[in-house]
């Protein structure tokens, strides 16, 4: 039986490959044959599953999101807006984190120009005063504009 061992099969997809073992026990690749000495021996289509998983991790998927796009990969009634559907569940996601890091910024741009002159002790610091104080930072979403 041909076959690629699990560091090389790693290393033409680009991960580790300790993912391999992961991903098999979140049921993300297949467990493949074995040869007749026990070893794990993978194919080209365990490349292309672990790059395909790769490029989704990168858009911000989860696993568990991941593998419900791999489901319907190979679901025959499924089709392109079922896949379309949960890109744009991430899209509002992704918006939603973009929102909260402005928010994080602007938070820490006020601190941060409050602190511009300040050569005291950090007893005195406003940074550390801010954060002390449960209300002097308006981080809550429902305060976003």
């Amino acid at each position: 039986m041909d076959g690629m061992t699990r560091g090389e099969v790693a290393e033409k997809a680009g991960v580790n490959p300790e993912t391999l073992r992961y991903y098999e026990r979140k049921e993300l690749i297949t467990t493949p044959p074995r040869s007749d000495g026990g070893f794990r021996l993978y194919d080209d289509s365990y490349v292309e599953r672990l790059r395909f998983i790769r490029r989704a991790k990168d858009l911000g998927f989860t696993l568990t999101e991941i593998k419900g796009l791999l489901d319907l990969r190979v679901d025959e009634e499924a089709t392109c807006q079922d896949v379309k559907a949960r890109a744009d569940e991430k899209i509002e996601e992704v918006e939603g984190k973009i929102r909260d890091l402005k928010r994080i910024r602007d938070a820490l741009t006020q601190l941060a120009s409050a602190c511009e002159d300040s050569q005291g002790p950090t007893s005195e610091c406003p940074i550390l005063d801010a954060m002390e104080n449960e209300h002097a930072l308006n981080l809550n979403a429902s305060n976003a504009t």
